[in-house]
């Protein structure tokens, strides 16, 4: 089977944030599913390595922010492209911390909902938690982002951890000369800016990585 074709399934945008006893982190993730309802029950999936797999462990409790198209790249850059474990994923990203300690993230999401896990199944790779929706917004704005809308208009990339990886091989550049960012994959195309000309200090709008993380494409 060719495993592209499981790229026609959708996906949407997802914050999950968690907590390790009094430290608060998020990770972004693309499997967040409805699986019943009375109650209402959903399902997510993240890689056996992630920090907030662990801290879910340890706490049973996550909450899920629904991204929008207005959510910046660098946003989800942050929460996705790091470790909890390493760094405070969340101190530039604006969020509010709910009572039962988890966070939830305000860079322009639709809506939140905090989750309770009630089980879990195991893949080689991945644990998925089943949990029951607990509380959550009253009401949703904005317009959800879609796993298509992030690569094919923020043009972002998928991390190794994420269930949708697929290793990409490069691709010769149409027209204009490419860069590609070694950390998250973002493709810097300007016709009007070469890569050159940008300032020292410019960072990867998907990934904070520096200029100096990027390498032409072949």
């Amino acid at each position: 089977m060719n495993n592209l074709i499981l790229n026609s399934l959708s996906y949407g945008m997802y914050a999950i944030g968690v907590k390790d006893g009094g430290k608060v982190s998020a990770c972004i993730a693309n499997t967040v599913v409805q699986v019943a309802n009375t109650p209402n029950i959903v399902a997510v999936s993240l890689n056996h390595n992630n920090y907030s797999t662990e801290c879910i462990r340890k706490s049973g409790l996550f909450t899920v922010s629904v991204l929008s198209e207005d959510t910046s790249g660098a946003v989800i850059g942050a929460l996705g492209f790091s470790s909890g474990r390493d760094v405070d994923k969340l101190a530039n990203v604006r969020h509010r911390i709910l009572a039962e300690g988890v966070p939830v993230i305000k860079e322009n999401t639709c809506c939140w909902f905090l989750c309770k896990v009630l089980a879990t199944a195991e893949t080689p790779t991945h644990t998925l938690f089943v949990a029951e929706v607990i509380a959550g917004s009253e009401k949703t704005t904005g317009k959800p982002m879609t796993y298509d809308y992030y690569h094919r208009v923020v043009k972002g990339r998928a991390p190794k951890n994420a269930p949708t990886y697929r290793e990409e091989p490069p691709q010769p550049a149409e027209g204009e000369e490419s860069w590609v960012c070694t950390i998250c994959g973002y493709i810097y195309s300007d016709p009007f800016v070469p890569f050159e000309e940008l300032p020292d200090d410019w960072v990867c709008p998907i990934c904070g990585a520096p200029k100096s993380a990027f390498k032409r494409r072949q």
